[in-house]
């Protein structure tokens, strides 16, 4: 019981991170990760950023189940409404705030780069259904022999491309995203690991 308290624990506090760091980079406007400037340039058309988190992570929920020849993960489903959801929430609550230079829009950016990196090594202790977009960096790992780090990467470069199609808000910090996601993940992942199974 005590196991399972920590991996929800885990679960709902690395989500919840996890959304958080999107949002700061979103609000950065010093460009956002692949996957959300694609949600983000979707919403122009309809919707909010939120749904089409939701929407994109249905898509892959069906591509990640044949990268691993297996039956859809329909518990992602969970996870893609708390964070579509969590992410509307915190995009809400910073409604109002610009950054006023450069200087304040890159902090913000790193900020939210860590934020990220380290909510998705958070949750993923928990070892529940995944963000379709990490369980991608999952499959790819499994399907192609790849490290995480690099597995992870690859999804990032593809959703680069489809973000670009959709005219997302593509900049430096997609670049910056794209090429440190996979190795932020790689370092702040063991580390919790090892915290969480200590305290455990």
């Amino acid at each position: 019981m005590k196991g399972i308290k920590h991996r929800v624990i885990s679960y709902m506090l690395g989500l919840i991170i996890l959304s958080l760091g999107v949002s700061f980079t979103i609000k950065s406007e010093v460009g956002t990760g692949p996957w959300d400037a694609l949600n983000v340039g979707l919403s122009k058309l309809m919707f909010t950023v939120g749904t089409w988190v939701v929407i994109v992570g249905i898509v892959l929920i069906a591509v990640n189940a044949l990268l691993l020849k297996r039956k859809p993960d329909f518990y992602a489903l969970i996870t893609i409404f708390i964070v579509g959801f969590s992410i509307d929430m915190w995009l809400l609550l910073f409604k109002g705030f610009s950054p006023d230079s450069y200087l304040m829009s890159f902090l913000i950016f790193i900020v939210g780069l860590l934020l990220l990196s380290f909510g998705i090594s958070v949750y993923l202790q928990a070892k529940f259904a995944p963000v379709p977009i990490d369980n991608l960096m999952i499959a790819i790992h499994k399907r192609f022999g790849l490290s995480m780090g690099i597995s992870k990467t690859v999804a990032e470069i593809i959703a680069f491309i489809f973000a670009l199609v959709f005219r997302g808000p593509v900049g430096i910090g997609t670049i910056l995203v794209t090429v440190l996601i996979g190795p932020l993940i790689h370092l702040f992942y063991p580390r919790v690991e090892k915290f969480i199974t200590r305290i455990t």
